[in-house]
C-alpha cells in the first residue's frame, strides 16, 4: 500500500505546544484530519490558530472521544495521569491509536489506555522545535524514534514516514539511554554555545555568533562523520600550559559574573576529553595526569 492509499485518520491533539502543533500540522499536510486540539494558554491558542487554522479548540475528553488517533503532547510527567483520567472517564476506545512524543518514555506510560484496547505508540523526533512553520521543513530532515509492540510498530513507522521523517526503532528498555544521548547532544550543546558566546562578549567580540558559526559547523560535521577521531584542541595535544591559561581566564570571568557555570563546564568536559584523548593514544598517561592535576 502506498502512502497515498493509506487510510486517513481523524487525529485529536491534546496539548498545543511546539511539538504537538508541528506534528499535527505535518500529519494534516499528509492528508489526515485534525478533529480537535486542546489549548489552554494564550501562547498555545495563538499557535493553534497559526499552525492548525480552522481546527476546533476543545476539552481533552471531547477530543479523545472524537479521535481515531489521539496525540498526547503534554509534559512528560503529565502523560500517565492524563491518560489514566481519560481512561477512567471512558474516553479511550478499543482500537484507538494512542501516541505520545516524549523521549523519556516508551509505551508503558500509556498503560491505562492499553488496558482498554488502545494501540500504544511512542514517537520522539530528534529535533528542537520552534512551534512555527519552519519546523515542518526541518522535520523532513529528522529521524523519529519509534517504540511500540511488534504488531503495531509498522503503524508507528508509517506515521513517521507520513511526517516526512525517517523512523528509528528503539526498544522500550533502551528508551532512557536513547533520551540521555539526545539530551546530551542537544541541550548540553546549547549550554556550551551560550556560555561560549557570553565569554566572547566579555572578550570584546561584538558578534560572537559569527565568530563561532564556521567553527561549530565544521566541528559538528567532522564529528558526525568521524566520531572521536575529529577531536582537536589543547587537551588532545597535551598542552598543559594552555589549559592552565584557560582556567585562569575563566576563573576571572566567573568572578566578574558571580557565576562559575562556564568554568565548571569547561573543567568537567576537559576531564572527559582527557580520558578520550588518553584512550585514543593522543596523549601519554603522564600528560593526562598533568592535565587532570591542573583541572583539579
Amino acid at each position: 500500500m502506498s502512502q497515498d492509499d493509506a487510510p486517513r485518520l481523524g487525529i485529536g491533539v491534546i496539548g498545543c505546544g511546539r511539538v504537538g502543533a508541528t506534528i499535527a500540522a505535518a500529519w494534516r499536510q499528509s492528508g489526515h484530519a485534525i478533529v480537535g486540539v486542546s489549548a489552554t494558554s494564550e501562547a498555545s491558542r495563538d499557535r493553534a490558530a497559526d499552525m492548525l487554522p480552522g481546527v476546533p479548540v476543545l476539552d481533552p475528553d471531547e477530543i479523545a472521544e472524537r479521535a481515531e488517533l489521539l496525540l498526547v503532547a503534554v509534559p512528560d510527567d503529565e502523560i500517565a495521569p492524563l491518560v489514566a483520567g481519560l481512561a477512567q472517564l471512558g474516553c479511550i476506545q478499543t482500537g484507538q491509536i494512542l501516541v505520545h512524543c516524549s523521549g523519556r518514555y516508551g509505551t508503558d506510560v500509556l498503560e491505562a489506555g492499553t488496558r482498554l484496547g488502545a494501540l500504544p505508540i511512542a514517537l520522539h523526533p530528534s529535533l528542537t522545535f520552534t512551534g512555527t512553520e519552519v519546523d515542518l521543513t526541518r522535520l523532513r530532515q529528522a529521524t523519529i524514534a519509534v517504540t511500540a509492540p511488534a504488531p503495531i510498530r509498522p503503524v508507528g513507522e508509517a506515521l513517521v514516514v507520513e511526517l516526512g521523517a525517517e523512523p528509528v526503532d528503539i526498544a522500550e528498555a533502551d528508551r532512557p539511554l536513547y533520551h540521555a544521548a539526545i539530551t546530551h547532544a542537544s541541550n548540553h550543546t546549547i549550554t556550551i554555545l551560550a556560555e561560549a558566546m557570553e565569554i566572547l562578549t566579555e572578550a570584546g567580540v561584538d558578534d560572537p555568533a559569527h565568530v563561532l558559526h564556521a567553527l561549530v559547523d565544521a566541528s559538528v560535521a567532522n564529528t558526525l562523520q568521524n566520531g572521536r577521531k575529529a577531536l582537536t584542541g589543547p587537551v588532545s595535544r597535551g598542552d598543559v600550559g594552555t589549559v592552565a591559561a584557560h582556567l585562569a581566564a575563566l576563573s576571572e570571568f566567573s568572578l566578574s559574573r558571580s557565576n562559575p557555570s562556564a568554568r565548571n563546564s569547561y573543567i568537567s568536559l576537559a576531564r572527559s576529553t582527557t580520558s578520550t584523548a588518553l584512550a585514543m593514544g593522543r596523549i601519554t598517561p603522564v600528560q593526562a595526569q598533568e592535565i587532570l592535576g591542573v583541572l583539579d
